[in-house]
């Protein structure tokens, strides 16, 4: 039997009283329930940025590793014969598993973002609270595009460093350089010339790199788009 729904004439919830006229137990109690979320926040942006920056490290290691390997490889082949088909094998493994680990990285630091807004969120509920906290936060009670850059760094706009200095930025120009090499030497592969080959790579490396950059741009501004704020910076 399908549940009925309640008539139009049904009383709704009681409203939220506001701050200042809530009862000592209820201030405490919510002050209690604030900070069990924000604890739970903050372990799940630790675990999250933990496993990102292993996944980040074991590719880095099987890229050196990969490396390494070609180098035996192409002094037990002499560089030729068999070398060409093994090199593009072990190229196109790390290309994908790059690939894999981007997409993560990229995913990772739109969670992190949507951690930081939550928390802004939860600092603003405890200044309606008590609001003689405010003069003590450094990080941003607004849950604004704003209020996520105050909380990401207290003191001054950094321009592009954040982007430039980033886990995004590192595994980007790691994976492009990846992607360069493999497109380069299936270059060759093929009969083309040396300087050509390079050439090649360089520009898909290149390429690589914009286009990681506009992906990642795109991820900012959706997220950002999506912010409904219930405490905007202005």
């Amino acid at each position: 039997m399908a549940p009925q729904s309640p008539p139009d004439d049904a009383p709704g919830p009681a409203p939220d009283p506001p701050p200042e006229h809530l009862t000592d137990a209820q201030r405490s109690l919510r002050a209690q329930l604030l900070a069990t979320e924000h604890w739970s926040l903050l372990a799940s942006r630790s675990t999250t940025q933990s496993e990102v920056l292993t996944r980040i490290a074991i590719f880095l290691t099987l890229v050196s590793a990969g490396l390494v390997t070609l180098g035996f490889i192409g002094q037990a082949s002499g560089f030729h014969g068999w070398f060409g088909i093994a090199a593009l094998g072990v190229l196109l493994v790390l290309a994908l598993l790059g690939l894999i680990t981007m997409v993560r990285v990229f995913n990772t630091s739109d969670e992190d973002m949507m951690y930081v807004v939550a928390m802004n969120r939860l600092r603003a509920a405890y200044l309606d609270l008590d609001p003689g906290l405010g003069r003590y936060l450094y990080a941003s009670a607004n849950d604004d595009e704003e209020g996520i850059r105050t909380t990401y760094h207290f003191f001054y706009e950094r321009g592009a460093s954040p982007v430039l200095g980033s886990s995004m930025m590192l595994i980007a120009v790691v994976e492009s350089i990846v992607l360069g090499l493999l497109v380069g030497s299936a270059t060759a592969a093929l009969g083309a010339a040396p300087a050509v080959a390079i050439v090649v790579g360089v520009v898909v490396a290149v390429v690589a790199v914009v286009l990681a950059m506009l992906w990642g741009f795109s991820i900012y501004r959706r997220a950002v788009a999506s912010l409904r704020p219930v405490n905007p910076s202005r």
